[in-house]
């Protein structure tokens, strides 16, 4: 946990390294400029799998940029991004520990097929 400049404690941070950056040669309206140049950008993280890419403007540097905005903006990292937060404050073993022990005391379980039969618990 690193100090914010806020003087909030931060969980973990997400940086250019964390990601996978991929460059590539745009299409359609833009001239010679946009088809000779590799200033597409796609980035994405690879521990979420959250992906933001950025086609629009000339310089890659801009679209690199606005890559990693959309990619931080995604449904897919801020998912991801609760989920760490959730197991760096520890909130997920205690959740994972309450399951366990509920589990242990409840012996009455339903077993199911796919189509929502009751299956016999001796047969499989």
């Amino acid at each position: 946990m690193a100090n914010d400049p806020s003087g909030r404690d931060l969980l973990f941070s997400v940086t250019s390294s964390d990601c996978r950056w991929d460059y590539y040669r745009g299409s359609g309206k833009g001239g010679q400029k946009r088809n000779k140049t590799s200033n597409c950008v796609r980035c994405t993280h690879v521990p979420s799998g959250a992906v933001g890419k950025s086609e629009e403007g000339r310089s890659q540097v801009h679209n690199k940029h606005r890559a990693f905005r959309r990619m931080a903006e995604s449904d897919v990292f801020r998912r991801w991004a609760r989920m760490e937060a959730a197991r760096q404050t520890g909130e997920i073993a205690a959740t994972e520990k309450r399951v366990e022990r509920e589990m242990r005391s409840n012996v009455r379980c339903e077993v199911r097929d796919a189509d929502g039969r009751w299956v016999r618990e001796d047969t499989e």
